[in-house]
């Protein structure tokens, strides 16, 4: 390294970005890396100003895992509480988009899957080849990936570690947006302006439920979410959003 730091932080407009720093290592993982980007993510949720976040890699490649040269050497890129990459074990409460270029592969794909949204550029390519270097993909690859996928599709991906290109990867619904390459972080900031438009206390209500319900029996579910939405139904912003509509103005929102 030439003293740059490992990850890049900065932000605009309410727009949190993260750009992972490694390009000679093809943005492979490390232990400080995981740190900077658990740090990164606890400041977007503590931050009120700031509304989401985007994680795209430097260079030609978005993230090619963890660096197996210090994994043989026994680092782990992990950060207590969020786990590997600062983030897969714990995904902030706040959008998190992904921009990826290049390969996001084994650790980095599962970086990808623990992210809300994603915009890719045409030649991404995304696959988890644990089994082919005696691993598992442990940073949600294993359940997150058949949430995503029919059975068969996910086990193809996961047995065989072979990848996958972009556009299969958005005719499965595992991406957003295929664009030009160079293009997806732009993309992602298209897709967070959009979702910096809306009311925080709604969007933070809405990925919560998104979120929690995949586990919840669907005789619950209208219980379980009613604390959530009473509190939005309750807010400032709520009584703003129907006096703009009829003031046919644009709402001025106050996240309470």
């Amino acid at each position: 390294m030439n003293g740059d730091p490992q990850l890049v932080v900065t932000d605009r407009d309410g727009i949190l970005l993260l750009e992972i720093n490694r390009p000679a290592q093809r943005n492979a993982m490390t232990r400080d890396m995981a740190r900077a980007i658990a740090d990164a993510l606890t400041r977007l949720d503590a931050d009120p100003d700031l509304r989401v976040a985007i994680l795209t890699g430097r260079g030609s490649t978005f993230c090619a895992g963890m660096d197996l040269k210090r994994f043989a050497a026994g680092e782990r890129a992990t950060a207590a509480g969020r786990g590997f990459a600062g983030l897969v074990q714990a995904p902030p409460a706040k959008p998190l988009i992904a921009a990826v270029e290049g390969w996001a592969l084994g650790g980095g794909f599962e970086m990808m899957l623990a992210c809300d949204l994603v915009t890719a550029g045409a030649s991404a390519r995304f696959g988890l080849p644990e089994v082919k270097r005696g691993l598992l993909a442990r940073g949600g690859g294993m359940f997150r990936l058949p949430r995503h996928l029919p059975r068969t599709v996910a086990l193809e991906l996961l047995l065989t570690g072979d990848p996958i290109t972009a556009d299969r990867a958005l005719s499965l619904g595992l991406i957003n947006a295929v664009v030009d390459d160079g293009g997806a972080l732009e993309a992602a900031y298209g897709l967070a302006r959009r979702i910096t438009a809306n009311a925080p206390l709604s969007v933070a209500a809405t990925k919560a439920i998104a979120t929690e319900s995949a586990d919840w029996p669907m005789a619950e579910a209208f219980a379980r979410q009613d604390p959530l939405c009473e509190v939005v139904f309750a807010s400032a912003d709520a009584k703003e959003g129907a006096t703009a509509f009829a003031d046919k103005r644009a709402p001025l929102w106050q996240g309470r």
